[in-house]
């Protein structure tokens, strides 16, 4: 898995759209255009006492996404690597085996949280179906699979902390949580955290879809309330392989997406953007804006480490709309008891890396919690992913 050389793939894999591929290479081109324009990208700065450089803070709010460039440095990015492939060693041989390729049991056997997400290569396992309350409304473009691709692929792992200490490591970095309590506030909580896999000539797509099934009549609903996704690249993304964005649309509280591709005549919506990233590069990318990915026909690897946060107040006390996790009341113990993945990565980080200040997450400053990422850690966070904070 190399990462690629240009944004925009040159060789083939052998498969492609179809009588759309050079209507798809010219809205790539021109898609890439459109986003070096925004002024949204960059490392991530701060000015002093966790503020997050006003630049960075009014570009993510008028675009709903900001890539932060370079974020994790390459001696990170090979351990990573080494990590997720191991990760991917361990899926089941085929849909439904128990087994991996080398006789193992297979990753996620014993979890009861959802876990691993299959689809046929290239398809739309969401699009135009009523999954996820019917936020996909409309089916991507599905090319044709080689004939010797597999009948199943995997494309979502989620509860990723308990089975990628990489990843992680990844969650408890520092600047990265500045971010969040610099976005959200210091008392911010977790979301839920995933890898997608998007691989060459099989990747799937994602269908145009916003994040959030909660809040959207709430007379104190904006353009923050359903919190964001850090977006972790590392292969880096183009435009065949990478997340679209509508900007702005986060500032909105009704989108038609099915009205939007109509207007169009295709998925190729006309204003939307490519996420661009470099190996290390990590993207903010706001939960209401709208979304999507397209099917990967191009040589490139995407990898993805993605972990969301909310805003406090949109979580504490409010019933969940049932899409990651059972619905429940997220009371401030619930709340309390999923943030633990937020200490243990601190202290994972810390460990590996103890040159770095590590990040004082400010419940645990006030509650005088400690976490300790030891040998007994992996057992205790086994399916802690069926408390995720969906909203």
């Amino acid at each position: 898995m190399n990462a690629p050389e240009h944004p925009i793939a040159k060789t083939s894999t052998g498969v492609d759209f179809g009588a759309d591929e050079a209507a798809m290479q010219q809205y790539q081109a021109e898609g890439l255009q459109r986003a070096m324009t925004l002024g949204n990208r960059g490392p991530i700065r701060f000015i002093g006492n966790g503020v997050l450089h006003p630049d960075i803070v009014e570009a993510y709010w008028r675009c709903g996404f900001y890539v932060f460039e370079g974020v994790l440095k390459p001696d990170e990015l090979a351990e990573i690597e080494t990590d997720i492939d191991q990760v991917r060693s361990r899926f089941p041989a085929t849909r439904g085996a128990e087994t991996d390729a080398q006789g193992r049991p297979a990753i996620g056997l014993t979890n009861k949280a959802p876990n691993l997400f299959w689809s046929k290569p290239l398809g739309d396992p969401f699009g135009g179906t009523d999954a996820a309350a019917g936020r996909h409304p409309v089916k991507m473009s599905v090319p044709k699979a080689a004939a010797d691709a597999p009948e199943q692929i995997v494309y979502l792992l989620l509860g990723s902390l308990q089975h990628s200490e990489a990843a992680l490591r990844v969650y408890g970095h520092p600047e990265i949580l500045g971010v969040a309590a610099a976005i959200n506030g210091t008392d911010f909580v977790p979301f839920n955290e995933g890898l997608f896999f998007k691989e060459p000539g099989l990747g799937a797509s994602v269908a145009w879809h916003r994040d959030g099934v909660t809040h959207w009549d709430a007379p104190d609903w904006d353009q923050g309330t359903h919190g964001f996704n850090f977006m972790a690249q590392v292969y880096g993304c183009t435009p065949a392989n990478g997340v679209w964005v509508l900007p702005g649309t986060h500032k909105l509280n009704k989108v038609d997406i099915a009205a939007l591709c109509a207007e169009a005549g295709s998925d190729r919506l006309p204003d939307a953007v490519p996420m661009v990233c470099a190996p290390g590069d990590v993207v903010m990318s706001n939960r209401q804006v709208v979304h999507g990915s397209f099917a990967n026909t191009s040589p490139d690897w995407r990898v993805t480490i993605n972990f969301g946060f909310h805003r406090r107040r949109s979580v504490l006390d409010v019933e969940s709309g049932g899409i990651h996790n059972e619905v429940a009341v997220y009371d401030a113990t619930r709340i309390a008891r999923r943030a633990r993945m937020i200490g243990y990565g601190i202290d994972a980080r810390r460990q590996r890396y103890p040159d770095e200040t590590p990040f004082a997450y400010q419940p645990h400053v006030d509650s005088g919690e400690k976490w300790v990422r030891d040998d007994a850690a992996p057992a205790s966070v086994h399916d802690y992913n069926l408390e995720d904070l969906s909203i």
